[in-house]
């Protein structure tokens, strides 16, 4: 049976908010997704946002805890990140948050496995 503290926890969001090189965006998507792809234990989803017209995005990827996240730093993860880099217009801003509120599909889907 699962601890009652097991649904205090709260998924940890890793943020990059930046701009890619003219014309770079569709690349740093492909390369992104390789990155992405690499995850496994503790890993619970990605997105990423392009501004419509722009080279600018926002990157958010959730975990189920900074452990995880930080395992899943494998040498393949590193190469496609330092590739990744390179088409930054500037260093990204990187911040971590604590999900504190979910709604949606999955919040739904979670709901009806309890159920």
């Amino acid at each position: 049976m699962t601890d009652f503290s097991d649904f205090l926890k709260h998924k940890q969001a890793y943020i990059a908010i930046g701009e890619f090189k003219p014309g770079r965006f569709s690349q740093a998507r492909q390369l992104y997704e390789q990155a992405v792809g690499t995850f496994d234990d503790g890993f619970q989803g990605a997105y990423l946002f392009q501004e419509p017209g722009t080279d600018r995005g926002i990157a958010v990827i959730l975990w189920d805890n900074v452990d995880n996240m930080e395992a899943n730093q494998s040498p393949t993860y590193q190469a496609i990140v330092r590739e990744l880099s390179a088409l930054f217009a500037t260093p990204p801003d990187i911040k971590f948050y604590e999900v504190c509120s979910e709604i949606g599909l999955m919040g739904q889907l979670a709901q009806a496995v309890a159920a």
